[in-house]
Parts: C-alpha cells; sequence; structure tokens
C-alpha cells in the first residue's frame, strides 16, 4: 500500500497545472443574487434501486426521467440533487460522459439545473458495478451504495482512480451553465451505524479525514465554474469549536455552505443561523420527514424567508422506498404503502400523495422572492 506522503506527491503532481480558488465571501454572494430561489428534491427515478441503476447504461430511462422532472418543473422546482458514482466513471467513461449530458439536456428542457454529488458516505460500503439488487421489501433505501465503497477508502493504492474521477468528472462539465453546483461528498463521516454499521472500515472517520482535503483539491483541479460544497449533517454547529475536524473541513473548504436537517422548524430555523456566522449563501440539501415534524408547509416558509434553497429528500415514490421510515432497518414493514410518508411526492404514476401539499409547494415557488433577508 501506498504511505499517506506518496499520496501526497501524486496530488502535487496532479495540481501542477492549475486549480480554481475557492471563492470569496463576496463572489458567492454575487454568484447566489443571480439565482432565483432554489427549489428541488434529492432525484433519483421511481424505477432506480441506487444511483449505480439510475445511471448504468442497460437501465438507465431518459423516457423516465422526463417524465418526472415534468412533475417537478409543474411544482415550479428549478434544481434537483443527483448522484453520480465513481465505480460508473471507472466502468465506461464515455458512455457515463454521454448519460450525463443527455440526464442535462433533459434537465433544461424543464429549467431545472441539477447539484451534482460526486462521493457519498450512505448504506451499503459494497458498491458493485454489475447488475443491481432489487428492494429488499419494507426497507427505506435499502439497495443504496456508498461512493467511493469501503475497498476503495481503506486502500491507499486505489486512491489516484478516486482522486482522478474527481477531478476529470468535473473537469467534463466545468463550465456547463446546466449545472448548479457540486457537492463533493454527501455525509461523508457517516458511519451508518443503524444499518451497516457493524461491517464499515473501522477506521472510516480517520481515512475520511486524510481524504477530503484532497477530495476538494481535485475537485479545483477540474477548473469548476460551479461552487464546490459539503454539506453538515449532525452535530452542534453554533459556534466552530464545536466542530469536528471534518466539519471544519466542510465549512473552510466549500465556496457555498450546505446543511441536512430532518428535524422540526425551530430546530431547522435553528440552524440557519448557526451557520449565517460564515457569511456566505446557505443551501439546504436534504429535510423533509413528515413524521418528524420536517414537513413542507413547516420549512419552505422558513427557508424562503432567509432565502435558504430548499432541496427536499425523495421525489417519486419506487424502489428506493423512501416513503418508509429509517426504523425499518430494525422493524421491515409489511407490503404496500403506509398511511403517513416517510418521504416521497409523488405516486410511481403521478399522482400527488398529497393534493394539498403540492398545492403549498406550488403556492411558494409561484411567489416572487423579495430582497434576501439582512441577517446574513
Amino acid at each position: 500500500m501506498k504511505p499517506f506522503f506518496a499520496i501526497l506527491l501524486l496530488v502535487f503532481s496532479t495540481l501542477a497545472f492549475g486549480q480554481t480558488k475557492q471563492w470569496t465571501p463576496a463572489a458567492a454572494d454575487e454568484w447566489y443574487a443571480r439565482q432565483p430561489w432554489l427549489v428541488g428534491s434529492n432525484y433519483v427515478p421511481g424505477n432506480a434501486v441506487n444511483q449505480i441503476e439510475m445511471w448504468q447504461a442497460a437501465t438507465f430511462d431518459p423516457g423516465r426521467i422526463d417524465m418526472e422532472l415534468g412533475w417537478a418543473e409543474s411544482l415550479g422546482m428549478n434544481t434537483m440533487r443527483v448522484f453520480l458514482h465513481d465505480l460508473l466513471w471507472q466502468q465506461d467513461q464515455s458512455g457515463f460522459r454521454h448519460r450525463i449530458e443527455k440526464f442535462l439536456s433533459i434537465a433544461k428542457k424543464h429549467h431545472i439545473r441539477p447539484i451534482f454529488v460526486l462521493f457519498d458516505s450512505c448504506w451499503n460500503p459494497f458498491p458493485t458495478i454489475d447488475r443491481q439488487r432489487p428492494p429488499r421489501p419494507g426497507i427505506h433505501n435499502s439497495e443504496w451504495v456508498q461512493s467511493p465503497g469501503a475497498r476503495a477508502l481503506s486502500d491507499p493504492d486505489r486512491y489516484d482512480r478516486i482522486l482522478n474521477y474527481i477531478q476529470d468528472v468535473i473537469l467534463a462539465f466545468n463550465s456547463d451553465s446546466r449545472i448548479l453546483a457540486w457537492d463533493v461528498w454527501n455525509e461523508p463521516d457517516n458511519t451508518n451505524k443503524n444499518s451497516y454499521g457493524k461491517v464499515e472500515v473501522p477506521n472510516k472517520i480517520e481515512l475520511v479525514q486524510k481524504l477530503l482535503p484532497l477530495v476538494f483539491k481535485y475537485a479545483r483541479a477540474g477548473l469548476p465554474t460551479q461552487p464546490l460544497t459539503s454539506g453538515l449533517w449532525h452535530g452542534d454547529w453554533s459556534s466552530p469549536d464545536k466542530l469536528t475536524p471534518i466539519e471544519k473541513m466542510q465549512i473552510d473548504l466549500s465556496d457555498v455552505i450546505s446543511f441536512h436537517n430532518y428535524g422540526p422548524p425551530q430546530e431547522f430555523e435553528n440552524r440557519i443561523k448557526w451557520l449565517q456566522q460564515y457569511h456566505r449563501p446557505i443551501l439546504c440539501t436534504e429535510y423533509m420527514a413528515r413524521p418528524l415534524g420536517s414537513t413542507f408547509q413547516a420549512i419552505l416558509p422558513i427557508a424562503r424567508e432567509y432565502n435558504v434553497a430548499a432541496i427536499n429528500w425523495g421525489f417519486a415514490a419506487g424502489k428506493t422506498q423512501t416513503y418508509l421510515p429509517w426504523d425499518s432497518w430494525q422493524k421491515p414493514y409489511p407490503p404496500g404503502l403506509p398511511k403517513v410518508w416517510f418521504h416521497d411526492i409523488f405516486m410511481g404514476n403521478g399522482t400527488p400523495y398529497s393534493q394539498p401539499e403540492v398545492s403549498f409547494i406550488r403556492s411558494m415557488t409561484s411567489r416572487k422572492l423579495k430582497a434576501r433577508a439582512a441577517s446574513r
């Protein structure tokens, strides 16, 4: 295995051609002022069990994507957060790039600019590029996979591949105005203790802590014209001294601040106020868990008041089964849709889970945004 100093040498040699600098707060604010109020969902088609099945050549479904993004457009949504995967790039760079291009064309047709997620520490740590398994009955997001997987994360000999993926995919689309932003690593320090915790890499936090700065470096070596971010998702962010080392990196290395919160309205607002001290635009890239008090009716007015982007988890009910709650990992639910959905907005045929809910979303997205809240 390569010692860590060898990885650093690799970084310096790869970055010799230059990289973009982190945006200043003023530059980030200037970019954000040109955006509409950003509202959208985390998106995977209803017929894909995870991000690999969404993008693989055999299962990539432009017709389904076109139909579902039409539903999003009907709500007034203007962004979607969409997960990529390093194994897809390793398998077939040209084909994967072509499918990303196709997705962007469809999204533009519906006036949607996606945020692409490059790495993800959530759920199954052992991804494969083969045909994906069907969903396990009664379990929330039962076949979602991490990127990079445990084998790549724990083997420095594979770091050049996964870091080059970051650089190369951004380089391929670095000036594409159809892309809103890059989320370089979703919940990087998530150890999935309630699902896959027993099979996670034992020193995952230590490995991620070393790799995350390199991920940002390689991302900037792709010369992006779009902002970079990585979202905080748990813990106390009320002051810098309470941040973990990884959380501090996420804030210090991002162009715009992003966060996740599935709590009730007061908690959501408090977290916005905590993040205002960094004087950068704020994007909530995950929220909305109905039984926990995180609903569209409760959260969207607060996000709008503070001009915070609002991107909920879940769009069309399907193979991810995210209409089921997280505790389905401990007690799988019986077949069928629950009375109260955890996530998701539409049934697989486009029927809304709640007509009053989608009417409320439309009412929020149709209003003109007043001047940005001055409290930042």
